[in-house]
Formats: structure tokens, sequence, C-alpha cells
């Protein structure tokens, strides 16, 4: 049995940590969107910079898009930190897949406010809240994570219609929603919503130069002091993953597993290949690999 596979097993059967063996302080490429581990490649920097130029500017409504696995989740928890407690109260859906009847009382309930009542009251509720943040000086933000996943299109109309809670001069409330590539398609079939949206941006994957970055950046945040995946494992990484982020962090967190097993000092290509052999399938026509 090969050192790979070996290390598979020690994984699951004892549950051994390599943070040790390379110096590390903790895992650096869990897939959670831990704000620590944000890296500010160009793409994410400008993706960043458009979501809160939308919620400075109080422009409503807001998406940003991108492929499974680009960094979107993260990339909102990074937003969100950059936003002064003491001048924006935020609410996050993580999870909008909930019946039609509950989403009203969730984002209520996610800004700090009782959930229940009829609609008008939950309405009324949420109203009398925008106008006391907006005299305190207080900015309201709602942010939708996989909003793709709402199922009913009525309640991106309810969306919409937070929207129409402003000022003669200034939306009270801007709505940040984000999401894989068909919410583009959802939205675009309700026109009124579309018109709506005064900022929309897109996340491309990440080259070969924002991968070797993203990579060693992260080591970094996990306390790595060394050159822990050589160039040509880099190279094989990118390669393999396509420069998706979920996919190097999980190509990574097994090399580094892999490595700590078979004591080895670098991650090398071989062992990123061995790795993406016996661990993972389901490659497309480019090289890249998925999780089947």
């Amino acid at each position: 049995m090969s050192h790979v596979a070996s290390a598979s097993d020690q994984v699951v059967t004892e549950g051994i940590a390599y943070q040790g063996h390379w110096g590390l302080h903790r895992s650096p490429f869990d897939n959670v969107p831990d704000p620590q581990f944000y890296v500010p490649s160009a793409k994410h920097e400008t993706a960043l910079a458009r979501v809160l130029y939308g919620i400075h500017a109080r422009k409503g409504i807001v998406m940003l898009t991108g492929e499974i696995g680009s960094g979107k989740t993260l990339l909102s928890r990074a937003a969100i930190l950059k936003l002064p407690p003491t001048r924006y109260e935020v609410g996050l859906l993580s999870n909008p897949t909930m019946p039609d009847e509950e989403f009203l009382g969730e984002i209520l309930f996610q800004l700090g406010l009782d959930p229940h009542g009829t609609r008008a009251e939950q309405l009324r509720r949420l109203n009398e809240q925008l106008l006391a943040n907006h005299q305190r000086g207080v900015d309201t933000v709602v942010v939708v994570d996989e909003a793709q996943a709402i199922e009913q299109d009525r309640l991106f109309e309810e969306l919409r219609l937070l929207s129409n809670f402003q000022m003669n001069d200034r939306f009270l409330i801007t709505i940040v929603l984000l999401g894989q590539p068909e919410l583009r398609e959802r939205i675009a079939r309700i026109p009124q919503l579309a018109q709506r949206v005064a900022i929309h941006h897109h996340i491309e994957f990440l080259d070969r130069r924002e991968t070797n970055a993203y990579i060693r950046a992260r080591l970094a945040a996990a306390g790595c002091v060394r050159p822990i995946f050589s160039s040509s494992a880099v190279s094989s990484i990118f390669i393999r993953t396509g420069g998706v982020c979920r996919l190097i962090n999980s190509l990574c967190d097994w090399c580094l597993y892999a490595g700590s097993a078979a004591g080895v000092r670098q991650v090398r290509r071989a062992l990123v290949e061995r790795v993406v052999d016996e661990l993972f399938h389901h490659r497309d026509h480019s090289g890249a690999w998925g999780l089947s």
C-alpha cells in the first residue's frame, strides 16, 4: 500500500493531525469561511471593493456571483468584518432554503427582531427598525448567501419589495445577494428585480500566479515559515483544480496529510499527483478534478 493511501487510512481511523509535522499552528486549508484566511487576490479584492461600495453608497441591491468554490462566502465574511458595528447592522441568511412563510421572519430574526406575527406586523416592525437605525446613523444590511437556492420566485419579489423601504434620497436597507451563476439567470427573468440590482460582479477562478499566492498566504496565516509546497507542486495543484479555491483547499489539505504520513519535508509534484490519483476522481477534459 502506498504512503498516500496509508495517510488516508490514518486520518480516518486515528484522527492524526499534520500541523506539528509542518510547524503550523492550525489547519490552513479547511473549507470554512474563516476571514483570517481571506486571501486578497486581485479578483477577490475587486469583488470585495464592489460589494463594499454598494453597501457604503447604499445602492439598494448588490449581487455577487461566482462558480461553486470560487470563494463568495469567505469574501462576504471578510466584507462584513469591514463594516463597523457602530455604523452597520448586518443580518446574514446563510441558508435561504426555507418555507415561504418563514422567509421574512428569518430576515427579522437575523436583524435581532421578533420574527413572529402577520406579514403586515413583520413589515411594520422592520420599517420601524430601519427608521430607528437611520435616525441614529446606522445603515441596515441583509446578506443572502446561496441565493440561487431560493426555491420560489415570489421570495425574490419579497426581497425586491424590501428595497422599497427608502427615504426620498436614500435606501434604508441594502440587500447583498451571493450565488452561483444561475442566480443571474433567475433574476434576469424577474425584470422588476433585475432593474433594482445596482451593482453586479462575477468572481473568476484564480490564475496560476494567484493560485501560488493563495496557497502561500493561507500557509502563512497558519504559521508557516518555510516553503512547504514546491513550485512544481503548485503548478500541478493549479492544473488539477483549475484555480477553484475550494478544490485548492481540499487538494492541499490532503497533500499535507499524505506528506506528514510519508515523513517528507516538502510537498512535490509527484506527491500531488499520487494524491489526485488515489484519493480523487471525476476529472474533466481540462485535467481538473472534483470530489464525487
